[in-house]
């Protein structure tokens, strides 16, 4: 790691850039992709499956047949784990419900707000270097909470066409409705488009490599919404002379063995502490089997030191981090001052594999200093909140001036008309519905 000391605020901005990858070099790859699934359907998905996973497949579709198979094959001990972390994702996600209840904005006029699913959605989970069943349980979880009519999940096969046990096993947990055998830029494609046999979606959600992130961003501009803008994932770590260097290091490396392109950056207020940090690094990093993966993210990553807790602050805000963890002696009084950060976790004892796994709490999460306008998945990415109102003949009399004049203004006459018609009709009109007054 790149140890740097005191940096001056203009070079702020050069200190906290991240290893992104420009995937709008990909736009063209990825759209001929995009443009043959949605010509060609299954056909072409499968094309791209034998092509990008070395496998042919004859029916894309997981069977019921293969799930109960996957269940066998999953130990107790995990499935006990992937419970315990069921129960907290949901009762956290859970307590995200609620309505605006109706309120009378004026007398005659009511005003209510209503979270209503949306009925279709699809998530797509990598396979690439690790099985990320949590990911699973991450997307389906709140997709069931909400009540989503139809939940897809795609996520690709290994060379022999099969599906991670743990994967298949969460999905029916997260009570995924059906789940398919495609991976990459096709298996966007085919919930953005639907094909013979893969519904199309309304939504998209889900982590992936640099094809599946252009892939996402291509189809959202007509097609199909999707979570958020997706990167490499990162980690920030804050600390004074109270923490313990093993914890710091731990959480550092826990995010470098995600991938190559991941990136840790540790902000110290205590220059004694990098020292301790760099040797417990290199000591904790050779005993990981993806150590490889750990060691080529750390030359992406950074130690900097600075004078005060103010201005790791400042920085923090500007960086923008996915994860952020805060291990100072007064770690509260430092998060109430965090405005940018995808998810915060705070004192020696709150690992971020915690937030990862079962705390509760959504791990999909804004990257890439998207956290400046973005939030993490969570129970209203399932629903659109959608806003109704009745208003009596009271109502409309009393809201009639400022509607006229205002439709006037700007020249929208019809607008206008809509009110004046309703004032001058002599026999007022009966109310058709009822009043959903509460």
């Amino acid at each position: 790691m790149q140890v740097i000391k005191y940096p001056s605020r203009e070079d702020w901005a050069t200190i906290l850039a991240r290893p992104t990858f420009d995937s709008t070099s990909l736009f063209d790859t990825v759209q001929k992709v995009l443009d043959d699934v949605r010509s060609h359907g299954d056909n072409a998905v499968k094309k791209y499956t034998e092509q990008f996973d070395k496998v042919t497949l004859d029916n894309i579709e997981v069977s019921k047949e293969e799930i109960a198979e996957a269940e066998k094959l999953v130990s107790t001990d995990l499935k006990q784990a992937i419970e315990m972390a069921r129960r907290n994702i949901w009762k956290f996600h859970s307590e995200q419900q609620h309505d605006l209840p109706e309120i009378q904005t004026s007398p005659g006029v009511y005003c209510w707000q209503k979270a209503i699913a949306i009925q279709k959605v699809g998530l797509y989970v990598p396979g690439g270097t690790a099985p990320l069943f949590s990911t699973v349980l991450m997307l389906g979880i709140p997709a069931q909470i909400a009540e989503c009519n139809e939940v897809v999940l795609c996520t690709p096969p290994n060379k022999e066409g099969k599906i991670h046990p743990a994967v298949l096993y969460a999905a029916k947990v997260a009570g995924v409705h059906r789940i398919f055998k495609i991976g990459g830029t096709q298996a966007i494609a085919a919930m953005a488009y639907g094909t013979e046999s893969v519904p199309k979606v309304y939504k998209i959600f889900g982590p992936g490599n640099q094809y599946v992130t252009a892939a996402k961003q291509l189809v959202s501009l007509k097609d199909v919404a999707i979570d958020m803008p997706a990167g490499p994932s990162e980690v920030e770590v804050i600390i004074d002379e109270t923490a313990n260097p093993a914890f710091v290091a731990a959480d550092l490396l826990s995010q470098a063995e995600h991938g190559v392109d991941s990136q840790s950056i540790l902000i110290t207020v205590s220059e004694r502490q990098v020292e301790p940090v760099l040797e417990q690094i290199e000591l904790q990093l050779e005993q990981l089997p993806r150590k490889e993966f750990a060691r080529k993210a750390l030359e992406n990553s950074k130690i900097i030191v600075l004078k005060t807790l103010e201005e790791a602050v400042e920085m923090t805000n500007e960086y923008a981090p996915e994860h952020l963890i805060i291990s100072t002696r007064y770690y509260m009084g430092v998060a109430a001052n965090i405005i940018n950060a995808g998810s915060v976790f705070l004192g020696n004892y709150t690992p971020e594999s915690a937030g990862d796994y079962a705390s509760g709490t959504n791990h999909t999460l804004p990257t890439n200093g998207y956290a400046k306008a973005y939030n993490g998945v969570n129970l209203d990415s399932y629903v659109r909140k959608v806003t109704f109102q009745q208003i009596t003949q009271e109502g409309l009399t009393n809201l009639s001036n400022a509607i006229i004049l205002m439709a006037e203004n700007e020249e929208l006459m019809a607008h206008s008309n809509a009110v004046k018609v309703r004032l001058n009709e002599e026999k007022p009109v009966e109310e058709r519905y009822s009043s959903h007054r509460r």
